[in-house]
C-alpha cells in the first residue's frame, strides 16, 4: 500500500487510548453492549455519530456503528466539522492515508483528486485536517466494525444550507454504482445545564427522527437548538434522501452529565441512522 503522506493520530492518548490492544478491546466492548432495542436488521445508508472522547460518547457512537458491524461498503465518507481552522468549502485529505493506533485507513486518493478537480467547492486544506478530532475519532470505530475499508475524509468549513445542499448533491452522485456509507460527525448542545441541554437537544432529536432537514436547519438558523456539526448532519440528511433513504431512526440520546455526574455544563450526544 502506498501510504503517501500519513496523517497521524493527534488525539490518541486523550480522546481515546493510544494502546492498540486496549483500544480494540474498548471498542469491541462498546459494540457488544450496544443498545439491543436500537438494532435494525436493515442496512443504513447513513449514520450520525458524536465526536467526543470515548469515555463520554463511545457508547452512544457504538449504537450506530453496531448497525454496520461486519458489513462491506465500497466507500465510507465521513463528513466532519472544523474546530481549529476556518475556511470556505470542503476539504478532503487527498495526499495520503489516515493513521490510528489500529493501523492505516486507506484514503481513496484517486477519487479525492477527481472531486477536487471537478468541484470548486472542494479542495485540500492541510490545516483543516492537522489537528481536527471530529473526523479522527470515527476511524477506530470503523476499523473495528468494518475491518478494511476505503475512506473519503471530508471536513466542512463554512456551514450553511447552500453549502450543505451542494455537498449533498455530490455525495448522492458518489452512491451511483457504489455501496456507500455516509457518516455525519456531530455533537449537540454545549455547556448548558442538563435540563436546558435536554430541552434544546430534544428538538433536534425530533427533527432527525422525522427525517426533516428543513426543520432541523430552522432550529439551527434561529438558534433554537445547537449542533457542533450542524453542516455535516444537514448534508448527510439531504444526501441520504437523494440516495433514496425513506426513514430515520434516532438510536440514543445522552449527555455528558450522565457519565461524569456534573450536570451544570453538559454536552449532548445523539446517534441516528437513515435507511
Amino acid at each position: 500500500m502506498n501510504s503517501g503522506i500519513l496523517r497521524p493520530p493527534v488525539v490518541a492518548g486523550t480522546f481515546y487510548t493510544d494502546d492498540q490492544l486496549a483500544l480494540r478491546s474498548e471498542i469491541e466492548g462498546y459494540l457488544a453492549q450496544a443498545n439491543a432495542s436500537a438494532i435494525d436488521e436493515s442496512e443504513p445508508v447513513a449514520l450520525v455519530v458524536p465526536h467526543a472522547g470515548y469515555s463520554f460518547s463511545g457508547a452512544v457512537a457504538a449504537d450506530a456503528y453496531r448497525l454496520i458491524e461486519g458489513r462491506k461498503f465500497d466507500l465510507v465518507v465521513v463528513v466532519a466539522p472544523t474546530h481549529h481552522h476556518y475556511f470556505d468549502g470542503i476539504s478532503i485529505y487527498s495526499v495520503g492515508n489516515y493513521m490510528t493506533p489500529l493501523g492505516e485507513v486507506e484514503v481513496d486518493r484517486e477519487l479525492a483528486a477527481e472531486l477536487i478537480g471537478k468541484y470548486p467547492e472542494i479542495n485540500f486544506e492541510p490545516e483543516a485536517h492537522r489537528f481536527e478530532h471530529s473526523l479522527e475519532v470515527q476511524l477506530p470505530f470503523l476499523q473495528v466494525a468494518l475491518g478494511n475499508f476505503r475512506l473519503l475524509p471530508m471536513i466542512m468549513g463554512q456551514q450553511g444550507w447552500s453549502q450543505a445542499l451542494k455537498l449533498a448533491e455530490i455525495l448522492a452522485q458518489l452512491a451511483v454504482g457504489r455501496r456507500l456509507l455516509l457518516v455525519a460527525s456531530s455533537d449537540l448542545s454545549h455547556f448548558h445545564n442538563a435540563v436546558e441541554a435536554k430541552q434544546l437537544d430534544q428538538q433536534i432529536v425530533k427533527a432527525v427522527a422525522a427525517f426533516d432537514p428543513a426543520a432541523f436547519w430552522s432550529l439551527i438558523e434561529n438558534r433554537q437548538a445547537e449542533a457542533c456539526g450542524a453542516g455535516p448532519l444537514l448534508s448527510v440528511m439531504l444526501a441520504a434522501q437523494k440516495i433514496g433513504a425513506g426513514r430515520a431512526q434516532v438510536l440514543t440520546y445522552r449527555h455528558s452529565g450522565e457519565v461524569c455526574g456534573d450536570n451544570s455544563r453538559v454536552v449532548g450526544y445523539m446517534s441516528a441512522a437513515f435507511y
